[in-house]
């Protein structure tokens, strides 16, 4: 897919994996909207872009907002061409006999959910153009249970799910659909996770997490008929033939 001129939404673009995603689709040249919660955030970010970005305030766990937030990216730049689903909470972190069922819910509605309502409102007009490409940020624990982590590991692998039920449905109408595990990347969720002391990836230096750069750049390979080959299915950023493909290592 050629990159330049192509509208992206990106959800979770505040921090982390988001927002370096958004700057680097938009250095390939294309029109990147951000949403989030945070709209002083991704409003500062959209800024120093320039005219090729457009902040959205949205709470991915209402499909009324992501509906209204899709109208004003069609209203803006044009259909959507590519959605980058990024927005992801961990809470409550905790033996899933103590922890806090609304918490737990909420998680449920920001990790599932809040991919579905993006796929939702974006395929009909990628369903229409015949192209479209939707990538879910997943993780390694939507195929490994980690102890305290029952929340995210459950809504990762439904959304993981949701990945391969997308690409089943709409692989063969030209919508391209896939994931990327990225592994452990140094954002402020691993600054919440370390600080909770729950779980193996609590305890490990922070040295070893990649920055959030990479998995944006391996988004943007993702993009491309490059990534074919892991359509319906997740791309592993730990693997060293992603990483090269992807031009992170030599």
């Amino acid at each position: 897919m050629k990159i330049e001129g192509r509208t992206v939404v990106i959800t979770g673009a505040s921090r982390g994996i988001g927002a370096a995603t958004a700057r680097v689709f938009a250095n390939a040249g294309a029109n990147v909207a951000l949403l989030a919660r945070g709209g002083d955030e991704i409003a500062a970010i959209a800024g120093e872009i320039g005219s090729r970005a457009i902040a959205i305030p949205c709470n991915v766990a209402r499909y009324s907002d992501v509906e209204r937030a899709m109208q004003v990216v069609a209203e803006t730049f044009g259909p959507v061409d590519i959605l980058i689903g990024n927005a992801g909470t961990i809470g409550p972190m905790a033996p899933i006999a103590d922890t806090d069922p609304e918490e737990w819910g909420q998680t449920a509605d920001v990790n599932l959910k809040g991919v579905y309502y993006g796929m939702r409102s974006v395929l009909p007009g990628m369903i229409a153009a015949g192209s479209g490409t939707i990538i879910t940020v997943s993780s390694g624990a939507a195929h490994n249970a980690v102890q305290g982590w029952s929340a995210y590991c459950t809504s990762k692998a439904a959304a993981y799910m949701l990945t391969r039920s997308a690409h089943l449905e709409y692989g063969g109408q030209g919508v391209r659909v896939l994931g990327l595990s990225p592994g452990t990347v140094a954002t402020e969720m691993q600054r919440v996770i370390k600080d909770s002391g729950v779980g193996p990836v609590a305890q490990l230096d922070w040295s070893v997490h990649i920055p959030p750069e990479w998995p944006a750049r391996a988004l943007l390979w993702m993009c491309s008929p490059d990534a074919d080959a892991y359509l319906g299915t997740d791309v592993s950023l730990r693997e060293e033939t992603i990483r090269r493909a992807v031009g992170l290592i030599p």
